[in-house]
């Protein structure tokens, strides 16, 4: 199973990103907690391309793709932004940033996937790859 989706740069979108996530969970037979967990990792990934990737452009897109093969459900979040240094992350737990009003959504994406890659695409722009195992 393959499902693509790509949208202008506008966070009306998460609710429409977050519909087909949990219709892509119902499917694969995830329970309603993983769904959930999943959804808000997606939805942390949407919110940083429009915000940070495509600085809120609207003539920029997100693009974002559900795959699974051999047990494995993939998602991939993609922006037409600049790009940035995964390793220059701030660490959300360090003290000086535990009152930071963001700063966490990388964190949380880490925290509720299974593997979370972030790269430069080959396309342009930053692209976060997110595994979750199949029940």
């Amino acid at each position: 199973m393959v499902v693509s989706l790509e949208f202008t740069s506008a966070f009306e979108m998460l609710d429409f990103v977050q519909v087909v996530s949990d219709h892509v969970g119902q499917t694969l037979g995830m329970d309603d907690d993983t769904q959930h967990y999943i959804g808000v990792a997606i939805r942390e990934c949407v919110i940083n391309a429009i915000m940070h990737g495509n600085r809120n452009d609207s003539s920029k897109h997100v693009f974002v793709e559900f795959s699974t093969a051999d047990g494995i459900l993939t998602i991939r979040v993609r922006d037409q932004g600049e790009g940035f240094d995964p390793g220059e992350l701030a660490d959300p737990l360090a003290p000086e940033n535990l009152l930071k009003a963001s700063g966490r959504g990388i964190f949380l994406i880490r925290s509720f996937m299974d593997d979370v890659q972030l790269r430069s695409a080959p396309e342009g722009g930053m692209e976060v790859r997110m595994i979750k195992r199949l029940p």
